[in-house]
């Protein structure tokens, strides 16, 4: 009998909620990860402590606006340190409830570097374990400029870019996506002089092109600086500093910027090195992204695979629907493949960013005729009484049925506003459905059935 059913690697959102999904099946499960603590990247370098940190610079941030509101302020600071030591223990809190929930659920959590000697078998240092099924979530690693390689001093990932000691007075950042655009906020509140250099003519791509042109307005106006259509050439050493050059794509002029600092957040590669996969057969397509079919199952028997190392969005919440999804099908239950369609996406900045379903680009381009509807929050009694006018709300719909097609809004607690179309998406509802039903007042929410009733007016015109 071989030692376990189950053994994951990986320990990040797929690979710990597929752990805890197979124990409570009756599973006998491992978890194998090279940190020491679960979580993977999600929650030890990636989404949480940027969010911890998007937090409390957004209260240092929102000094400058409480006088407005009648309170006075004298002789604020900000301590850096503390700031950090804040994060780390949000992180430190969440990865002891990840133990706890391993522990209690019968999960064995190991830690070390994981590959896989042969179907059924798994080497972790000198030890060898054997399963009877081998899940891969491994989930994804910041890809990096060519011929510049990160030394989280100079040039940074985003893990370097959450850990550094003190503010940068100059921050390039090499990316307009969500990563590139989070960071940036922070360091940017703090005093950093931010440039982000993107490549296309447009950040955050795959986001409504609405929601991105007005984000951008309004994160220059907070005084980050873009400068799109533009390569970067290379990244010169300098020191303590570092010479940026960018050649603008079309007029191939060229340009320096001068930087403390150089995040590089241009998008992230499945992270499978060392795993074995090549002699074991497993089949990869040209991105290096891991092939399966519905179930999740690889080319070699035995071999499962999903979340980052998998095609579709690199997603926390995407790789706890492949876990579930995977899961389910390996305990023999009933459970469809996710639909990615329906996977909602959210940038943290202030204010957030947050879609689902087609954009109004996609719509334009699908041949078939829809409907838009938008209202802003200028207009919206609760966005007025806090102060967080920035932004609307917008859907979009089926001309003939009505029906949802896709969601986006531009806003204070844009993703979770965003929640209700999410729903609303996959049950199929019509504009009239959501436009019908009361939304408390006054409400944030109220936004989202406005804009489904302007999307109504405009079918009626």
């Amino acid at each position: 009998m071989p030692d376990f059913d189950l053994a994951v690697i990986g320990a990040g959102p797929g690979g710990y909620v597929a752990a805890l999904r197979a124990a409570q099946a009756g599973m006998r499960v491992a978890c194998i990860d090279e940190r020491s603590t679960a979580g993977g990247t999600c929650l030890n370098v990636g989404c949480i402590p940027s969010k911890a940190l998007l937090s409390s610079t957004e209260h240092w941030a929102g000094l400058k606006s409480l006088a407005d509101q009648g309170i006075e302020t004298e002789a604020a600071r900000f301590d850096l340190s503390r700031m950090m030591a804040r994060k780390d223990k949000v992180v430190s809190d969440l990865t002891k409830g990840i133990a706890f929930l391993f522990k209690k659920a019968g999960v064995e959590f190991i830690q070390g570097r994981a590959s896989i000697a042969a179907p059924g078998r798994v080497t972790v240092g000198e030890r060898e374990i054997s399963a009877r099924h081998i899940l891969i979530a491994t989930g994804s690693a910041p890809a990096a400029l060519p011929n510049v390689p990160f030394d989280e001093k100079l040039v940074l990932s985003s893990t370097g870019a959450l850990s550094l000691g003190k503010v940068p007075d100059r921050l390039v950042v090499v990316g307009a996506g969500v990563i590139g655009l989070e960071i940036g906020q922070i360091w940017s509140r703090l005093g950093a002089k931010v440039t982000v250099v993107e490549y296309l003519d447009r950040i955050l791509p795959g986001i409504d092109g609405e929601l991105a042109r007005n984000a951008q307005r309004i994160l220059a106006r907070q005084g980050i600086g873009f400068t799109l259509n533009a390569a970067v050439k290379t990244i010169a050493r300098d020191g303590e500093a570092a010479s940026v050059e960018i050649e603008t794509r079309g007029s191939g002029e060229l340009e320096t910027l001068a930087a403390d600092a150089v995040l590089v957040a241009i998008g992230r590669r499945p992270h499978t090195a060392g795993l074995g996969l090549e002699a074991l057969g497993v089949r990869q397509d040209a991105r290096g992204f891991v092939e399966v079919d519905a179930q999740f199952r690889t080319s070699v028997p035995g071999v499962l695979a999903i979340g980052d190392v998998v095609p579709g969005p690199m997603l926390a919440h995407k790789a706890e629907e492949d876990a579930a999804a995977c899961i389910d099908a390996l305990a023999g239950k009933a459970h469809g493949a996710p639909d990615y369609r329906l996977v909602p996406g959210v940038v943290y900045t202030a204010p957030e960013i947050a879609g689902v379903g087609l954009t109004e680009d996609d719509a334009g381009t699908s041949g078939r005729a829809f409907l838009v509807g938008k209202a802003s929050f200028l207009a919206n009694g609760r966005a007025r009484a806090i102060g967080a006018t920035d932004g609307f709300a917008k859907v979009i719909a089926c001309a003939e049925t009505g029906r949802l097609l896709g969601a986006h809004i531009l806003g204070h607690g844009a993703g979770e506003l965003l929640q209700e179309l999410v729903l609303g998406l996959r049950l199929g509802t019509t504009l009239a459905e959501i436009a019908g039903t009361s939304h408390p007042h006054p409400g944030m929410g109220e936004a989202v059935k406005e804009a489904c009733v302007a999307a109504l007016s405009s079918a009626a015109t």
